[in-house]
């Protein structure tokens, strides 16, 4: 199947809006393309072509580690998967499956924006139907009449997608067509199955009728489950357990009573005995996240609640409730409970903040060429609590770094003054964030920026000139002398290379290595030559490479190696 892409643009701003859409099918190959950020944001419709080459996209993290990243974004704005993604374990059930990647976007070394870009994972079929039970025993008394019904377990189906978990029922081997299935939809979405008489039963003609239960889901293709049912003919539960409400809306504060129940519910069942006994439950399809925050006596229909932990301003849970008679087997009933949790306590603000570069969590890394006001990090700033104790303000105390707002509860970290490696290597600043509740709650978040290298200093030498004394005679490759050069720069910018250089135009009898060492690679003759002056060329082998010359005088002295010999005059 062809990855479906779907882009919509939003032009609303806020806080929780995103920028761009798009659809990408689970399970398919790490590195598959998802989309072109760069041309459906439409960014460059407001540069000049000459500028497209210098916009690059830089996908923010807040950690370091690239395990856990689902996708991957390019310099040039291509969006792919970094990973196989499971839409099952990504996300709960029932729900939109999506994450959200957010993406820096500069022009050169100059920030213009952070993208949101919401991906929305779509579910394959890659779950089959499954009965709790592989099979089931049924009881129908032979004077129950055209109509009546028993209850039958319902299948659930792994999968996230709307047509993959749709489950559709049949009979099959149902004899002289004796039974019929009826379905209906609980208010929590899932199906109730009850296998219905359609003829009249007669125990000495027949006593037992082995039916199956197919459970199809709507996925292409299709995949499927049977439950056998085991109907005896006897010689009665018929009655379900009834809520007084279907729907009960509660609101409560967060600092209610842990021992004081917020509702109660309560059921009727018109049978006698244990079959008129109610017990309730969480129904399968209260989410996780409500059973962590509530708690229900299966008595009493009691509900208390439990946590209130990182709650919101506002928290609304809706939670479903079964009924369930003592039955064999039991018939039950849903009530939808609705409850709002008011945040009337005065919590510290978080921090969060997302670096174009990660070194661990909380250290970056820049280059010491980084112009100033370029973009290094984002900081996201949350406080849920109501009125003056969720208004937050931020600053940062540092000469190097400020904090821009970017909107509410949103900054970005730029760089206030030129930074110089070979002056300082690591800065260490504080994020502190305040809100406005009596008393003010503080939070602060150190972080830490390594400064690299770039090939920004030329090569030195000791001495404007070296000067060097030797004598004749001496056989090649005698020493001469050291030139000496520094550096700061690390790495290959600190790396050095010499070579000589002759201003005149006979041949130099020196040669030099890349420690400094000159030596000479002939014998010298004084009374050929005294005096050489030449230059050495050191460079190091940085990107671009640096160099520098100086001047170097070598001076020949002589040896007593000439014999004395008589010069007559001329007598003409």
């Amino acid at each position: 199947m062809l990855l479906s892409i779907s882009i919509f643009f939003i032009l609303l701003h806020c806080c929780q809006c995103v920028d761009l859409i798009y659809h990408v099918q689970e399970e398919k190959d790490a590195n598959t393309f998802v989309g072109d950020i760069a041309s459906n944001s439409q960014l460059f419709a407001s540069l000049s072509s000459q500028n497209y080459e210098h916009i690059t996209f830089t996908q923010l993290k807040r950690r370091m580690s690239s395990s856990s990243l689902l996708f991957n974004v390019t310099k040039s704005g291509k969006l792919y998967t970094a990973q196989r993604l499971d839409a099952d374990s990504l996300c709960t059930y029932n729900k939109e499956c999506s994450k959200i990647v957010k993406v820096a976007v500069r022009q050169a070394e100059a920030f213009l924006k952070v993208l949101k870009i919401k991906v929305i994972i779509e579910d394959i079929n890659d779950h089959q139907p499954v009965f709790s039970d592989k099979q089931i025993d049924l009881q129908f008394y032979e004077t129950d009449g055209k109509g009546t019904k028993k209850s039958a377990p319902s299948a659930i189906d792994g999968d996230m997608g709307v047509l993959n978990s749709k489950i559709n029922y049949r009979l099959k081997n149902n004899v002289n067509q004796t039974f019929s299935l009826f379905v209906s939809k609980r208010v929590d979405g899932v199906s109730t199955l009850e296998i219905i008489l359609e003829k009249k039963l007669d125990r000495e003609i027949k006593d037992l009728y082995l039916v199956q239960v197919v459970a199809q889901d709507g996925g292409s293709p299709p995949q499927q489950c049977i439950l056998n049912v085991h109907i005896s003919v006897i010689d009665e539960n018929d009655n379900r357990p009834v809520f007084f409400k279907n729907l009960y809306n509660v609101s409560v504060k967060n600092t209610h009573l842990r021992m004081r129940p917020v509702v109660i519910l309560s059921a009727k069942d018109k049978d006698s005995g244990e079959n008129s006994h109610v017990s309730y439950y969480f129904s399968p399809k209260t989410s996780a996240i409500a059973r962590d925050h509530f708690r229900i006596n299966k008595e009493t229909g009691e509900i208390f609640l439990d946590k209130t932990s990182k709650l919101n301003e506002k928290m609304t849970f809706k939670l479903f409730i079964e009924a369930r008679d003592g039955g064999s087997p039991p018939l039950s009933s849903i009530a939808t409970v609705i409850v709002s949790v008011l945040n009337q306590e005065n919590n510290a603000p978080t921090i969060d903040v997302d670096f174009v570069s990660v070194l661990t969590e909380n250290t970056t890394k820049i280059v010491e060429s980084t112009k100033v006001d370029s973009f290094i990090a984002y900081v996201m700033v949350t406080d849920n609590d109501v009125g003056h104790n969720g208004e937050v303000n931020c600053h940062i105390k540092d000469d190097t770094f400020k904090l821009q707002s970017m909107g509410s509860k949103e900054y970005k970290i730029v760089l206030k003054k030129a930074v110089d490696r070979e002056t300082q290597e690591h800065y260490h600043f504080t994020v502190s964030c305040e809100d406005k509740g009596l008393p003010a709650l503080k939070t602060d978040k150190d972080l830490s920026i390594q400064v690299l290298d770039v090939n920004d200093v030329e090569p030195h030498f000791t001495k404007d000139t070296f000067k060097f004394l030797t004598y004749e005679n001496d056989r090649a490759n005698f020493p001469i002398g050291f030139v000496n050069a520094t550096d700061p720069d690390i790495g290959k910018g600190g790396e050095l290379s010499y070579s000589l250089r002759n201003k005149q135009q006979y041949r130099l009898p020196f040669q030099i290595i890349n420690s400094g060492f000159i030596s000479t690679n002939q014998s010298l003759d004084r009374e050929h030559r005294d005096f050489y002056e030449f230059e050495v060329f050191v460079k190091d082998n940085g990107s671009p490479s640096l160099n520098n010359t100086v001047n170097v005088e070598v001076e020949v002295l002589d040896r007593n190696d000439n014999a004395p010999y008589f010069t007559f005059p001329n007598n003409d």
